[in-house]
């Protein structure tokens, strides 16, 4: 399987989290895995890959990390019909307890727009918010971290959530 992870990190979180997917995807499946920080300007290679995931923190009040925002153009030029995605975001649940995870929301609608099969939605469950683009009834439209509260569950939520992405994409864990 080929894998490309695409990410969007100002301060290094989902850069960290994007390698720690990584390592646990080659490691389970023997995938081979490029991490690719949107900042290249190389979303055209998306086309490249089997299976694509998108890493993307939220910012501010509700808003994309710059380098996601500064590349929607560019997105929505591409036609991903047949192509599967998976997110993954950072954010904080409780300062911004109203926007958590909305980046996800946010480019799980842009990405079913260019014609993505969006996999690896994961429970609401454990996390204290009040709101989220992000969430579809019980559920984040993919992988929601916190680095500031919850830190100490991000390794056993990435293992959890790879093995899942894996298992909805039919390759062996």
């Amino acid at each position: 399987m080929n894998v490309g992870i695409f990410y969007g990190s100002s301060y290094g979180n989902t850069e960290q989290a994007a390698r720690a997917v990584a390592q646990q995807l080659e490691h389970k499946a023997g995938a081979t895995v490029e991490v690719i920080d949107v900042s290249r300007k190389e979303l055209a290679r998306m086309q490249d890959f089997d299976l694509i995931l998108i890493g993307c923190s939220t910012w501010h009040i509700g808003d994309l990390q710059d380098d996601w925002d500064s590349a929607l153009t560019d997105l929505r030029q591409l036609d991903l019909t047949g192509k599967t995605v998976a997110l993954f975001g950072a954010g904080d649940q409780y300062t911004y307890a109203d926007t958590f995870q909305d980046a996800l929301g946010i480019l799980a609608e842009e990405f079913e727009k260019i014609g993505a099969t969006l996999v690896g939605f994961t429970s609401v469950e454990g996390y204290e918010h009040v709101g989220s683009r992000g969430q579809r009834g019980e559920c984040f439209v993919g992988l929601a971290l916190d680095y500031d509260n919850q830190e100490d569950l991000n390794d056993e939520r990435i293992d959890r959530w790879t093995t899942q992405i894996l298992s909805e994409c039919a390759v062996p864990a």
